[in-house]
């Protein structure tokens, strides 16, 4: 090296040296990363999971699942998720804005046959505080249970479901509230839906002695057809099974509510 050249590279020298302790001047190179073949492997996993249990309640909302019972072992944190955070809230977004646009639409004739049916459970009252307590749908469904619940008369309302259903009463619609719910709940499932917000309902039809055994997907059938012998026209449905939808007689238009955590045929 020239002696220009070390006279040149001196003040460089000086300079690191004078400021050793000083980070913010050392050209120390800064790890920003995790080298390629030491990077935690955790993320890709979970990513794949969240994926899988994304896909796997996509075809249950599509109706694609055979029937099952509980939801898969590893989807549990899931299903926790999605019905406690923003996921949940926004599906429901798009279904009252695509039933409430829906609702507009439609001209009644005015003599008090123009009808919209809603469920009852995930459809205007929340069960979710009982779901909490019993994995989110994770553990098998005890009828005992979800009985004494029910007979507490606690569940509060999905707030975009009341707003809805007083938009559709104020339009004129009649509301047949048709639930799965027994008879001998009746005073419970009243009182329920009143401190909750509900009011004015056409009819409430629960499960009498003699629909005790039939599949919910002929029982509400069996009920919207005799609607329809009555004189009423169902332009809309909301439910939040396939159940409360599906086969003869439909509505117009039916609205299916997200709900991952049980099945009913």
């Amino acid at each position: 090296m020239t002696s220009l050249q070390l006279f040149l590279l001196f003040p460089l020298f000086s300079f690191a040296f004078s400021n050793e302790h000083n980070a913010l001047h050392l050209p120390r190179p800064l790890i920003l990363e995790y080298p390629e073949n030491n990077k935690p492997q955790f993320n890709e996993f979970e990513e794949d999971l969240r994926l899988q249990c994304t896909s796997w309640r996509f075809a249950g909302e599509a109706n694609n699942l055979s029937p099952w019972k509980m939801i898969p072992q590893e989807c549990a944190e899931y299903v926790k998720d999605y019905m406690m955070g923003r996921s949940y809230l926004g599906d429901l977004e798009r279904v009252f804005k695509e039933a409430g646009n829906y609702a507009k639409s439609v001209e009644l004739r005015g003599d008090g046959k123009d009808v919209w049916i809603f469920d009852i459970d995930e459809t205007l009252l929340s069960n979710l505080p009982y779901y909490v307590e019993h994995g989110y749908g994770l553990e098998s469904f005890d009828p005992l249970q979800f009985d004494k619940w029910v007979e507490k008369a606690v569940a509060p309302a999905i707030e975009l479901s009341l707003k809805h259903y007083e938009e559709v009463l104020g339009l004129g619609f009649k509301v047949i509230l048709l639930t799965g719910r027994s008879e001998r709940q009746r005073s419970f499932t009243t009182e329920n839906l009143i401190n909750a917000g509900f009011r004015d309902w056409h009819q409430l039809i629960l499960r009498s002695s003699d629909d005790h055994e039939k599949l919910a997907t002929i029982y509400k059938s069996e009920k919207r057809s005799q609607m329809v012998k009555e004189g009423y026209r169902i332009h809309g449905n909301s439910g939040d099974q396939w159940s409360d939808l599906i086969d003869s007689p439909m509505s117009i238009r039916s609205f299916k509510l997200p709900n991952p955590m049980y099945y009913i045929p």
